[in-house]
């Protein structure tokens, strides 16, 4: 799942201090803004940071496309529970699905800070490719 990050010359990049920081918060900045909007808008810290560094870093681009991504997957998932919720007889089922979903968010953004502050890029598990 973490691998260096390769050039297009097939050499292997190690990103800077700055990278590694950046892109640790564009795997931190979906949980936090996950808290802040009670999940709503977990897509939006790292959409920016994509914005900002698309075309600086391609360490820091594909970080932040990937929690993005994953957000996006993450966001459906909890959607989905609220329409089983409100079905009423699914509501044991909407538990269920918004508790993986919070659960694997929380695991797989950590694992993936923790593989960026090391030079790592991490493959999230799913996600809806929409940034690259």
């Amino acid at each position: 799942m973490t691998s260096p990050i390769p050039d297009p010359s097939g050499q292997s990049l190690t990103p800077t201090s700055d990278e590694r920081t950046w892109a640790v918060l564009g795997h931190l900045a979906a949980i936090v803004a996950a808290i802040v909007s009670v999940g709503w808008l977990s897509f939006v810290g790292p959409l920016v940071i994509w914005a900002i560094y698309k075309d600086r870093s391609a360490f820091v681009r594909q970080a932040a496309a990937g929690s993005f991504n994953f957000n996006l997957a993450v966001w459906v998932a909890i959607i989905a529970g609220w329409i089983m919720f409100f079905t009423v007889i699914l509501i044991p089922i909407a538990l269920i699905v918004w508790f993986v979903a919070v659960v694997a968010a929380l695991w797989y953004h950590v694992r993936a800070a923790m593989a960026a502050g090391r030079g790592e890029s991490f493959l999230y598990p799913w996600g809806i490719p929409v940034l690259h």
